[in-house]
């Protein structure tokens, strides 16, 4: 089994930055993508932003500019930096991997169990 599990989520002003930590474990496996996914109440959970293991990294438009994804796929660890955050990020941030485990033949995806944060206006 691999286990996601996320830190870093905070109430701040609107404005302010924080920055979300990643950390994944278990055995046998390796990482092939990572992302960050949120959740607000009452709508749907959205990507928010991803990287691949060959570097690409993909935003949401609504984050563009002000959110930076970073991670190490060797130490199984993804970041998200958020600048100038705005009240409409607020929301449970969710870590996401896609794994492969040794000895399974297919790609695995897996979730944290979420961080909140929460942006004041």
């Amino acid at each position: 089994q691999v286990q996601l599990v996320e830190s870093g989520g905070d109430l701040v002003q609107a404005g302010r930055s924080l920055r979300l930590s990643c950390a994944a474990s278990g055995s046998s496996f390796s990482i092939n993508a990572m992302a960050w996914y949120r959740q607000a109440p009452e709508k749907q959970r959205e990507l928010v932003a991803q990287f691949i293991k060959n570097g690409t990294t993909k935003y949401s438009d609504s984050v563009k500019g002000r959110f930076t994804i970073s991670g190490d796929i060797a130490k199984k660890t993804a970041f998200l930096q958020m600048d100038s955050l705005k009240p409409e990020d607020t929301g449970v941030y969710y870590c996401y991997a896609i794994v492969v485990r040794a000895g399974f033949p297919h790609q695995y995806a897996y979730w944290g169990q979420g961080t909140q944060v929460t942006v004041s206006s």
